[in-house]
């Protein structure tokens, strides 16, 4: 893999079991690179990546109608400031995946983020609008659809503004994204945390044929605004994992 020039450090929250857990436990999937292909059951881990650049970065010879995947070579990621965040959840559980925004400046890396996995079988997402130099996005909702095991896409799921009514930090952008702007960050001084949280979700079928049941248990729980959840859960996680540092 051909890949960008630095690398950030993530950790992956599991929001429906707050414990730790081995990688090997009920783990059979022994592909580690989100640049390879293989096929997954259920509870196994799975890798994939996000990748940040700008928007044309992510398309050959910035044609957008020819979108490759970070692990394609002909793409000039590595050349670039992009940056690279690896994850691997267990399939099927909802989970939650952060980048600390102490570390992380999306903006500067171009400001849009790619979803990935996969080499022969390569799936991406399209390209999503994650910051810029006024305004961040910091809550999204990624899906993983699978057939027989294999991974054949990745989409982001979006709900409008609905989460950020009545929210004076928050803005609306192009009536899909809520947003914060970038003076309210306290990266930027100011006092709004801006790390990114991922919620995560699998649907289709492992390679036992068994359904994927996660993103329908998301759909059934929005009702009881998961987003306030998971903005509460991140910001009590990352301030205990800030303290060892």
């Amino acid at each position: 893999m051909g890949g960008p020039s630095r690398w950030t450090f993530t950790f992956t929250i599991f929001i429906l079991a707050i414990t730790t857990i081995s990688v090997q436990a009920g783990d059979n999937n022994h592909v580690y690179s989100p640049c390879r292909d293989t096929t997954v059951q259920r509870d196994d881990g799975f890798s994939f990546g996000l990748a940040f650049s700008s928007k044309t970065s992510f398309f050959l010879n910035n044609n957008a109608s020819v979108q490759l995947s970070p692990c394609d070579r002909r793409l000039s990621l590595s050349t670039s400031s992009s940056q690279i965040a690896l994850f691997r959840p267990k399939v099927d559980e909802i989970s939650l995946l952060t980048i600390n925004a102490s570390s992380f400046s999306p903006d500067s890396a171009g400001g849009y983020m790619v979803a990935f996995a996969g080499s022969k079988y390569a799936a991406r997402s399209p390209p999503t609008f994650v910051a810029n130099s006024t305004h961040i996005v910091t809550s999204f909702t990624l899906i993983l659809e699978f057939k027989q095991g294999r991974l054949q896409n990745l989409f982001w799921k979006r709900d409008g503004c609905a989460s950020c009514k009545g929210k004076s930090k928050f803005v609306c952008l192009n009536n899909v994204d809520c947003a914060i702007r970038m003076n309210d960050c306290k990266n930027r001084g100011g006092s709004m945390d801006c790390s990114l949280g991922i919620q995560l979700a699998f649907s289709g079928t492992d390679k036992h044929y068994s359904v994927l049941n996660s993103w329908y248990e998301v759909q059934n729980l929005r009702q009881y605004s998961l987003f306030g959840l998971y903005s509460n859960l991140r910001k009590s996680l990352t301030d205990q994992f800030s303290n060892f540092f």
